[in-house]
């Protein structure tokens, strides 16, 4: 038996009662005598069974396992300060906590590159992953930047996958479409105008260059009354053209307008060669918007009414769910059902009967109707039980 085993077996009979200190604190190889463990036991603040040995591992890569100690404390978790961990702990145990400290370390750096790699691979994956799906959105770009106001025909390609960005596609060729249209319809808008305001211009140039050239020949009274009349169809058409653009750019008035009292109004104030009948209902239709431009939808509708018809003129207006329904009808020669829509086209004039002759500056529908959209309401052409022609507006009633 070696000197410590005699040293261990000596403090296990010193100190009956507590049994298992011995292992608990180090094994057969601990390098004390008898006497100097005795002396550690009788100077402990607690008996030598109660004391357990704590490894002060630590998690840094970079710690030296040489520097890795014990640390001492009783059952109760009170630490013990009084015992060396040099002398008490054995090679052995030593040695074991030199390789698990350095295992640790080999094992933390691993972890370490692993975690570095794993976040780099995950890093490319999102990069591929979200390349792929910004491809096409980058390619919308692309033709979007280069579509020119010379050349609105272009549109994006649709993607077969990934339905956001084909919703993305389909939305920005809607927008294309409308903007082509209404580049289309400026365009056209304004050779229109442009033509209309030359024919008379051209036409009183060449009355008063007539005029002119021949003095004694000509009637001066006739030629200022043809100048007259021509000056005023200039200045009708610059106000309908004025008009035109203000409500493509602004919207109406909030005001709330009588329909009832601005039908009979208009009725009763206006000058017409025919019988106007006037049906109406019998209490207020009340509608939010400007009274201006309500008058202005009216007198167009019948001004192009009284321009068509042979003898009567009907104003009819009635409420069904919560809308004022305002309807036009004259016994005139009316619209073939193909030339309903095209009738609201500026500048429009469908056949003889609506030639300049008429006074006519082809704008007074494309108005009232500009009008009716602006009060989010509707205008259209509608079948005449009698065969005449018929225009019948929509308005939502003020709430």
């Amino acid at each position: 038996m070696t000197p410590g085993d005699v040293a261990h077996e000596h403090v296990a009979t010193a100190g009956s009662g507590m049994s298992g200190c011995v292992e608990r604190v180090a094994s057969t190889d601990v390098p004390l005598s008898a006497e100097e463990l005795m002396g550690r036991v009788a100077s402990s603040p607690a008996p030598l069974a109660d004391i357990t040995l704590i490894p002060q591992l630590s998690l840094l890569p970079w710690t030296d396992p040489e520097q890795v100690t014990f640390r001492f404390t009783s059952d109760d978790g009170r630490p013990l300060s009084r015992f060396d961990p040099v002398r008490v702990v054995s090679p052995g145990q030593r040695a074991r906590l030199v390789a698990a400290q350095r295992s640790l370390n080999e094992q933390v750096v691993l972890l370490g590159y692993g975690a570095v790699l794993l976040i780099a691979l995950f890093a490319g994956i999102a990069w591929v992953a979200t390349g792929r799906v910004l491809r096409p959105v980058e390619a919308i770009r692309r033709e979007v930047a280069d579509i020119t106001e010379h050349d609105l025909t272009r549109r994006v390609v649709v993607p077969r996958t990934y339905r956001e960005l084909a919703d993305l596609a389909t939305t920005v060729n809607a927008t294309l479409n409308r903007l082509q249209t209404a580049v289309e319809e400026n365009r056209r808008f304004i050779a229109d105008a442009s033509h209309e305001l030359r024919s008379p211009i051209a036409a009183l140039r060449a009355e008063l260059e007539i005029a002119t050239a021949h003095p004694d020949l000509a009637d001066w009274p006739a030629v200022v009354d043809g100048a007259l009349l021509d000056t005023r169809r200039l200045q009708q058409l610059a106000t309908d053209l004025l008009l035109l653009s203000r409500l493509d750019h602004s919207a109406a008035d909030r005001d709330v307008v009588d329909l009832t009292a601005l039908v009979q109004d208009e009725v009763v104030h206006r000058r017409t060669r025919h019988a106007v009948t006037v049906d109406l209902t019998g209490h207020p239709a009340p509608v939010r918007g400007s009274r201006a431009l309500l008058h202005r939808l009216l007198g167009n509708l019948l001004d192009n009414a009284e321009r068509h018809a042979t003898s009567a003129v009907t104003v009819r207006l009635t409420v069904k769910r919560a809308h004022a329904v305002l309807d036009v009808l004259d016994d005139g020669p009316g619209i073939p059902p193909q030339d309903r829509e095209r009738a609201f086209d500026r500048f429009t004039r469908l056949d003889d009967a609506r030639t300049r002759d008429t006074g006519g500056t082809g704008l007074g529908l494309p108005i009232a109707r500009r009008i009716a959209t602006t009060h989010h309401g509707t205008l259209h052409a509608t079948d005449h039980p009698t065969g005449g022609a018929r225009f019948t507006a929509t308005l939502p009633l003020a709430r």
